[in-house]
């Protein structure tokens, strides 16, 4: 008896703080590439927080502030960058990070084939190694977002020797220099990273293991989470804020996103009635973007009609959101000759998606569209996207704390996640000129130039701007909420 009672105690003191050191956390999707070159989806970018620190952070006013690099220096004439990196940094693999382990990563964001980088950071020229832990980025022209680009995915570093080890399978063992080092992924069910013990800010990082659960289905997710199978879930459902609020067992928390809403098209699909431009006008003049987010998302989201929300410094206030006119609806599609055009929207297989599809289902069918809903996981409707395997998507994009973020990789002709493949001269023009300058006047006049075209040729009607929210259990402390929907880990506790 005395034996089996001690070994309870055991199990306690064994289980108890194991248990306790492990953060789930429920995700909306399984990421794609865990290869921060390669990848593209905001679920990754929630893993990378954990796994690859990057060049530059922001914080929770969006506001730069150093992460990798301690400071950094932009030439009177901002055609070079020179960074100075953190001294004693370590790759997962025991690496040192250095200028030219940094020289490598950039270099591999521009050249690797499939980057989904080389967009962002197209104006680098080239880098150079000024000393051990200083480089120097010499750019073709000057690049305003270049530092924003570097908060991101672009300014993750990876480790020189596992990348040429790896090669393309360095998705399947990541190595960076964040908090925590990868363990183990299976498919859509976990992905498990381990506290990396020689992390350059270890004494700011208390959990000693995540895993990372895609659960698509947001009452599943709470379910889960009420159930104590989960610790944190990301993009709660709107509707279910009330619930959590009366949960005394839970936590809630919540910003406005960076990003975008939108019904993407594509004009190029042979056949469609969607190459017609009036189409694509009598399409957004059928729909209300208010009336979708409170039947959908219980008013707790934000209409919009751009690439940044109507509260964004950055917005182009002459163009205000449309409203609603079936009349002028009906008429385009008179004057384009299809008063009755058949259309497949595609939306993502989770449990919002489709029914954003059906409330714009029936509204634009007051106006004589005949909207089929296709609902496909999220993977699939990303390649179809690429393939051009589509005719209308709704598209989500988690957004960058600058707008060029939000555009250029969308807009600009032949970029990388120009899915409508819209190639505008004028657009084009209007991109490279908000880039070409830091001077806030120029690059607004931009953006207004940007919208002239954009917002009439339609690639895409922006919708809603997303309210991003957690709930999470009341034994997670230190939870602080960042625009970009990212969880930082420092200062995160169990208890």
């Amino acid at each position: 008896m005395l034996r089996l009672a001690a070994c309870l105690l055991a199990g306690t003191l064994v289980a108890g703080p194991a248990a306790a050191q492990t953060l789930r956390y429920g995700m909306m999707e399984d990421p794609d590439a865990l290869d921060p070159t390669l990848a593209r989806t905001f679920a990754s970018r929630m893993v990378f927080a954990a796994l690859c620190d990057k060049l530059v952070d922001i914080g929770p006013d969006l506001k730069p502030v150093p992460q990798l690099a301690t400071s950094w220096e932009l030439s009177p004439d901002e055609k070079a960058l020179t960074m100075h990196l953190r001294p004693g940094v370590l790759f997962q693999d025991g690496e040192k990070l250095d200028a030219a382990a940094a020289k490598f990563s950039i270099e591999r964001h521009m050249k690797m084939p499939g980057s989904q980088r080389r967009s962002e950071i197209a104006p680098i020229d080239s880098v150079d190694v000024v000393d051990d832990l200083t480089f120097r980025i010499n750019l073709k022209q000057p690049f305003a977002p270049l530092l924003a680009q570097f908060t991101d995915r672009a300014g993750m570093m990876v480790s020189p020797k596992a990348a040429e080890r790896l090669g393309d399978k360095f998705a399947s063992a990541p190595v960076c220099a964040g908090p925590y080092k990868f363990a183990e992924r299976v498919p859509q069910d976990r992905i498990v990273v381990e506290r990396f013990a020689d992390y350059w800010n270890k004494d700011a990082i208390s959990i000693q293991r995540i895993e990372f659960r895609p659960i698509p289905d947001a009452t599943v997710r709470l379910t889960n989470l009420r159930a104590g199978q989960l610790d944190l879930l990301e993009r709660l459902a709107p509707t279910d804020v009330a619930q959590v609020k009366r949960d005394a067992k839970l936590k809630l928390d919540s910003t406005t996103e960076l990003g975008f809403q939108e019904i993407l098209f594509n004009p190029h699909k042979a056949g469609s009635p969607v190459s017609d431009p009036k189409v694509r006008a009598a399409f957004e003049a059928a729909i209300d973007r208010n009336a979708i987010n409170q039947v959908v998302y219980n008013g707790e989201f934000l209409a919009g009609n751009q690439w940044v929300n109507p509260k964004n410094p950055d917005y182009v206030s002459e163009y205000p959101i449309p409203k609603r006119d079936v009349a002028k609806a009906k008429a385009l599609l008179a004057e384009a000759g299809k008063p009755n055009p058949q259309i497949t929207l595609t939306v993502y297989a989770n449990s919002e998606s489709p029914q954003v599809g059906q409330v714009i289902q029936a509204m634009t069918k007051e106006a004589g569209f005949d909207v089929k809903i296709q609902a496909v996981d999220f993977t699939t409707a990303l390649d179809a996207a690429d393939k051009g395997n589509y005719e209308a998507q709704l598209y989500s994009w988690s957004g960058r704390s600058d707008p060029d973020g939000n555009t250029f990789s969308f807009l600009f002709c032949k970029a990388a996640l120009n899915y409508p493949k819209y190639c505008s001269p004028e657009a084009d023009a209007a991109l490279q000129a908000e880039r070409g300058t830091v001077d806030p006047a120029k690059r607004k006049a931009a953006w207004k130039a940007l919208a002239d075209h954009v917002l009439t040729d339609r690639p895409g009607i922006y919708i809603l701007h997303r309210k991003l929210l957690w709930a999470y259990s009341q034994k997670l402390t230190g939870f602080v909420p960042y625009p970009d929907g990212l969880v930082r880990f420092t200062g995160l506790k169990l208890n």
